[in-house]
C-alpha cells in the first residue's frame, strides 16, 4: 500500500517524509536515487580502501559511514511504514525499524569514538597533571585508548546504556498504563456509600461542574451482570452512560474500533447495516464485513421468522470490550442476553432480570482487564435493567490536570457535602498498582546500578595495573619534584577520564536507542503483550540520575589506586633498575 492509499484508508495525517516525497515528483525522486547510489558506491570504495590500509581510525570511519548510510535508508523506510493504533504485528516492518535504531546507535558510537583522540588532546593541553594522566590512558602508537582502558570504558558504558534503556522502557510502560487508566476511568469518582444508588443527582452534578478545576462530569449507573450468547457466557460490569457527556470524561468514543457510537443511541440502525460494514476483527487483524442480508430468504423459508426479527429490532444497543466480544463470539449486530441477579420478587423468591441486547460496537482500551469485563449501554437502559428508577450509582468527573487531582478533590467533597456520598480520585483507586510500579522501578535501578559498581572494580584493577606498570615513572616524577598530591591527582584524573568517557558513551547510546525506538515505533504483537508498540518515556531526570550515579561510583573507585600510587617511594620504584 502506498502512502496516499494508506492515508486515504486510515485517515491519518501525512508524515513529513510523505509530504517531501510527494513534493519531489518523479524527476526529483530519480535524482535523489542517483545521488544516493553515488554516495553508496563512494562509501563502499572509501571503506574498502581504508580497511585495506588497516588501523583503528580507518575501521571506525568505515563503521560510522556505513551506520550513517543505514540510518538514512532504513530510517526513510521506517518513517513510511503505517502507524495505525492497534494494528497487528508484521515481522519485516520490525526488522526495518530495529535496523534503523541499530544504525543510529552505531553512528553515535562511531562518531564519539572518533572524537576521543581530540578530547584527549584537549586534556593534555590543560597542564602537567592532565598531560601525564592522558598519556597513561591513550596508546602510544595509534593515539587511541589502550586495550585495558577500552575494556574499562566498555564496562561502564554498557552498564550505563542498559540502565538508561531499562529505566526508559519501564517509565514508558508506567506512562502507558497511566494513560490507559486515565483514558478509561474518571479522575474523580463520586459514589453512594449505600447500595442501590442515590437520588437528586442532577443537583450534585450541576454543583460539581461549577467547581474550579473540573472540566466535565457525567452520571453513571453501573452494576454486575452475566452476559450470555449462543456459544458462551461471561461476567460483565455493565455501565449505563449519558451519550451526550460520556465523551468529555473518558475515551470510550475514540476507543471504538468496530461499530459506531451512534448505534448505541439508534439501535434500529443495526438491523439495516450495509454489506460492506465492518462488524469484527479476525485473529490476523483482518476485518469481517456484514455481508449480504439473508432475512428475505429466511422469510420465504419460515413465515414465523419475520415476527421474530421484528421483535428483535427493539433490542437496545450495547458496546463491548474486544476481549469480551471474543469470549462471547459476537460481532456488531449480533444479539446477546444480559442477566442481572437483582430482579423482581416472585413466588419462588427473587427472580433474575434478563434482557436481550444488540451489539452496537466493540472498543479497544489497551487494558485487558477493561476489555474483558466492561460493557456500556445508555443510562436509561441501565437504570431500568438494574431497577434503579431515576437513581444513579455514581458521578464521574474529569479535571483539568490529573496530576493535581489532590487539590480539586477537597473542593468536590465540599460540593457534595452532607449527602452521604464518597469521593475518591484515581490515585487512591490505583494506589497499590502505582506503588508497585514505583517500587519495581527503584529495585531495578538499584540492581542495574550494581553493574556499574562491578565495572568500577574493572577501573580499580586498571589503575592498580597502571600503578605497577608505571612505578618507575612515578619514582622519576617524585625524584624530580612531583608531590604525593600531584601523583594522587594524576591517577584520579585517569580514573575519572575512563569513567567519564564510559558514562558519556553509555548515556549517548542509551539516548540514541530510546529516542530511535520512540521515533520509529518498534511494534509488538498485541495478542502477546497487549500493547501494540514498545512504550518509551525519555525522562531527562532519569538519565541525569544515571549519569551522576555512574560518575560518582567511578570516581570513588579511583581513590584507592590513586592513594596507593601517591604513597609509592622513589627508592621502591627504581630499586631494581
Amino acid at each position: 500500500m502506498t502512502a496516499p492509499e494508506r492515508i486515504a484508508v486510515t485517515g491519518e495525517a501525512p508524515s513529513l517524509f510523505d509530504r517531501v516525497w510527494a513534493a519531489l515528483g518523479t524527476p526529483g525522486r530519480i535524482g535523489f536515487g542517483v545521488v544516493l547510489g553515488v554516495l553508496v558506491v563512494w562509501l563502499l570504495v572509501l571503506g574498502i580502501r581504508r580497511l585495506g590500509r588497516g588501523g583503528r581510525r580507518s575501521l571506525l570511519i568505515g563503521i560510522t559511514g556505513f551506520s550513517f548510510l543505514g540510518l538514512l535508508l532504513l530510517g526513510a523506510f521506517a518513517f513510511r511504514l503505517p502507524e495505525q493504533r492497534g494494528s497487528y504485528f508484521v515481522l519485516w516492518h520490525q526488522i526495518v525499524r530495529v535496523g534503523a535504531v541499530l544504525s543510529g546507535v552505531g553512528f553515535v558510537v562511531g562518531t564519539m569514538a572518533l572524537a576521543v583522540p581530540w578530547v584527549l588532546d584537549r586534556v593534555e593541553g590543560r597542564g602537567f597533571v592532565s598531560f601525564v594522566a592522558a598519556r597513561h590512558v591513550r596508546a602510544h602508537k595509534s593515539g587511541f585508548l589502550t586495550v585495558i582502558s577500552v575494556l574499562s570504558i566498555a564496562g561502564v558504558g554498557v552498564s550505563s546504556f542498559a540502565l538508561c534503556a531499562v529505566v526508559a522502557i519501564m517509565g514508558g510502560f508506567g506512562a502507558d498504563l497511566k494513560r490507559k487508566i486515565l483514558g478509561n476511568n474518571a479522575h474523580i469518582r463520586i459514589e453512594s456509600v449505600q447500595p442501590g444508588g442515590f437520588e437528586h443527582w442532577r443537583g450534585h452534578l450541576d454543583d460539581v461542574r461549577l467547581v474550579p478545576g473540573v472540566r466535565a462530569a457525567t452520571p453513571v449507573a453501573s452494576g454486575e451482570a452475566m452476559a450470555s450468547s449462543a456459544t458462551n457466557t461471561a461476567g460483565v460490569i455493565l455501565r449505563g452512560v449519558d451519550p451526550v457527556t460520556i465523551g468529555t470524561v473518558i475515551d470510550l468514543i475514540q476507543n471504538i474500533e468496530v461499530g459506531k457510537f451512534k448505534y448505541l443511541e439508534q439501535p434500529e440502525l443495526l438491523t439495516k447495516l450495509p454489506p460492506d460494514e465492518p462488524i469484527g476483527i479476525g485473529p490476523g487483524g483482518e476485518m469481517y464485513l456484514k455481508g449480504p442480508d439473508i432475512k428475505p430468504y429466511l422469510k420465504d423459508l419460515d413465515p414465523d421468522v419475520e415476527e421474530a426479527v421484528a421483535a428483535g429490532q427493539a433490542a437496545p444497543g450495547i458496546i463491548l470490550g474486544r476481549e469480551l466480544a471474543k469470549s462471547l463470539h459476537v460481532y456488531v449486530g449480533d444479539e446477546l442476553t444480559l442477566v442481572s441477579p437483582m430482579g423482581e420478587l416472585g413466588p419462588m423468591g427473587l427472580l433474575p432480570n434478563a434482557r436481550r441486547f444488540r451489539v452496537a460496537g466493540i472498543f479497544y482500551s489497551g487494558m485487558y482487564e477493561y476489555d474483558q469485563t466492561q460493557a456500556y449501554v445508555l443510562l436509561e437502559t441501565a437504570q431500568e435493567f438494574f431497577d434503579l428508577g431515576h437513581k444513579v450509582t455514581g458521578i464521574e468527573v474529569k479535571v483539568d490536570d490529573p496530576e493535581q487531582v489532590s487539590d480539586v478533590r477537597p473542593l468536590v467533597e465540599q460540593a457534595v457535602a452532607d449527602s452521604g456520598l464518597r469521593v475518591r480520585d484515581w490515585k487512591e483507586l490505583n494506589k497499590n498498582l502505582f506503588s508497585a510500579l514505583k517500587l519495581e522501578k527503584i529495585a531495578t535501578f538499584i540492581i542495574l546500578s550494581l553493574a556499574i559498581l562491578v565495572a568500577s572494580f574493572c577501573i580499580i584493577c586498571t589503575l592498580l595495573l597502571m600503578v605497577t606498570e608505571k612505578s618507575k615513572e612515578i619514582a622519576i616524577l617524585k625524584a624530580i619534584g612531583a608531590t604525593d598530591r600531584g601523583i594522587l591527582r594524576i591517577f584520579m584524573i585517569e580514573g575519572m577520564m575512563i569513567g567519564g568517557i564510559g558514562t558519556v558513551f553509555g548515556i549517548a547510546t542509551g539516548l540514541a536507542a530510546t529516542l530511535g525506538l520512540r521515533w520509529f515505533g518498534v511494534r509488538l504483537d498485541p495478542d502477546v503483550y497487549y500493547v501494540d508498540r514498545l512504550p518509551i518515556n525519555v525522562d531527562p531526570l532519569d538519565f541525569t540520575i544515571v549519569a551522576v550515579s555512574a560518575l560518582l561510583i567511578t570516581t570513588l573507585a579511583t581513590l584507592y589506586p590513586a592513594f596507593s600510587a601517591s604513597r609509592l617511594r622513589p627508592v621502591d620504584g627504581i630499586r631494581y633498575e
